[in-house]
């Protein structure tokens, strides 16, 4: 019996990722805590739907188990002891975007942050303006980390996680010291000038606003960037510099600028000032948008698009959101918010 059910399953990459996406919205609704029993019926008719559904949870499920807030009864009844291969295996093996982003999540919360013993940082939706003892203006980003070292013969920063802005001072020391800013693939020296650091998951990316940033990965890749250039850079490469203009930097004034942006991307830049998941359904993550949106206020933002264009927000929980297209309504053309 178990092994004709698993045989009907179909294989990871052939599971529908509107299924996918149904299975992370039962995930996320188990982990804000709502165990009712009109939940778990209506958990149970979803999951004996199809073997697929069944295929959905189990790749939930794996998320589940990897932080131990399965809970019990729920999983019990649902794989009814079903075979759970690849427990605590990285998350990539959810495999599409709909079940990634909640676990991506998920693993977030749940990871031990080193950050917490950075010398300074945010907390998601959190900016941070600051001073340092040199002159130099610094603001910190949402989810941001950053270790400061001024010793006498330098004064060094090291990103840990998210992004800063930096305008450096010249040094009062009687020996100008050089200013150093370090993350995960290289070392950046500023050469009196005012640029912006993001620290991704495998590159760092850096935008110069004024004067000119050294570009030294740890793998010896070298590149001078100069006013209105940005580009990024792992341990062995530099990317091609494109532009960048003041825009850019306005995360740092509370307000992100759109242009002709997937809204993929805008609701994935817009996630990282909230708690929780902001999802976008992938019959609209291609719709191009334009505008200003506030970071100050994610809500606000949210309502600005559904006000606009043919969309809504389903709210599951407040910690748990999904912009989707209205019902009956699919964009076919390029939308902007002006």
């Amino acid at each position: 019996m178990l092994d004709r059910r698993l045989a009907q399953e179909p294989p990871p990459g052939d599971i529908d990722s509107a299924l996918l996406g149904e299975a992370a919205d039962w995930l996320v609704r188990f982990q804000s805590g709502d165990d009712s029993a009109r939940t778990r019926r209506a958990f149970e008719q979803w999951h004996a739907q199809s073997p697929a559904h069944a295929a959905a949870w189990r790749r939930a499920e794996m998320v589940l188990d990897t932080f131990h807030r399965v809970p019990a009864e729920v999983g019990r009844r649902a794989l009814g002891g079903l075979a759970r291969p690849g427990r605590r295996r990285a998350l990539s093996a959810l495999g599409l975007a709909a079940v990634a982003t909640p676990a991506a999540w998920l693993a977030w919360r749940h990871q031990p942050w080193t950050s917490w013993r950075a010398d300074l940082a945010t907390a998601p939706g959190e900016q941070r303006h600051l001073t340092l003892d040199d002159g130099t203006n610094l603001v910190l980003d949402t989810a941001t980390a950053v270790d400061v070292a001024f010793t006498a013969g330098e004064r060094r920063l090291r990103l840990i996680r998210g992004e800063i802005l930096v305008t450096t001072a010249k040094d009062p020391a009687p020996r100008p010291r050089p200013f150093l800013v370090e993350t995960a693939e290289g070392r950046l020296r500023p050469l009196g000038t005012r640029f912006s650091v993001r620290q991704g998951a495998n590159e760092s990316h850096v935008a110069v606003f004024e004067g000119a940033v050294e570009v030294l990965t740890t793998g010896g890749a070298q590149r001078t960037l100069g006013a209105g250039e940005q580009a990024a850079f792992r341990v062995d490469h530099i990317g091609e510099a494109a532009p960048a203009d003041a825009s850019t930097a306005l995360w740092a004034k509370g307000m992100l600028v759109a242009r002709d942006l997937p809204l993929a991307a805008l609701l994935a830049e817009l996630a990282r000032y909230r708690p929780g998941v902001l999802r976008c359904h992938p019959a609209v993550a291609e719709l191009r948008v334009s505008g200003a949106f506030p970071l100050t206020d994610v809500d606000a933002s949210l309502e600005l698009l559904v006000k606009t264009r043919p969309l809504v927000v389903r709210r599951l929980t407040r910690y748990w959101l999904s912009v989707e297209p209205r019902v009956g309504v699919l964009p076919r053309a390029p939308s902007h918010v002006d």
